[in-house]
């Protein structure tokens, strides 16, 4: 019998296409795992209680990776190179939920992704935490497999 119980969401793996670096694949967060409906409303002559909502395309959030902020790695050299030289080259990126023993129970590949932002989180003199940088990634779509 399969397990019942939820999945935790603390232990996941990230890798992107065309990058070998170990360090591109540990990240403090990833969000944007989102893809929503467009609707277009169309009122019917004679219907007053509503209108009709027929489906238009579907659409995709940003997927926004966060990470602790470090030397130089392929990931941060692919972002460099997109935002200064406007050197745009999509790639896949996958992300892992893991089980216990560290195997994928979900993937999600997120496909034709390329760097929309780049953030720094602010320093701060009176907090002791980490530097983190954030990611931003545009992409066509992603797929789900279990």
């Amino acid at each position: 019998m399969d397990n019942i119980y939820p999945y935790v969401s603390f232990h996941f793996r990230v890798s992107i296409s065309g990058l070998d670096d170990t360090e591109d694949a540990y990240f403090q967060s990833v969000s944007g795992l989102d893809v929503s409906m467009d609707v277009e409303e169309y009122a019917e002559g004679g219907e007053n209680r509503f209108k009709h909502k027929l489906p238009v395309k579907t659409k995709y959030s940003n997927l926004i990776l966060k990470k602790g902020l470090a030397a130089s790695t392929g990931l941060t050299d692919w972002v460099k190179e997109v935002m200064e030289n406007f050197n745009f080259e999509t790639r896949t990126i996958t992300i892992d939920l893991m089980n216990e023993e560290h195997e994928p129970l979900i993937t999600w590949n997120v496909v034709n992704a390329f760097p929309v932002k780049l953030a720094i989180d602010p320093f701060n003199a009176m907090e002791s935490k980490m530097a983190i940088e954030s990611m931003e990634f545009s992409y066509q779509y992603f797929t789900r497999i279990n």
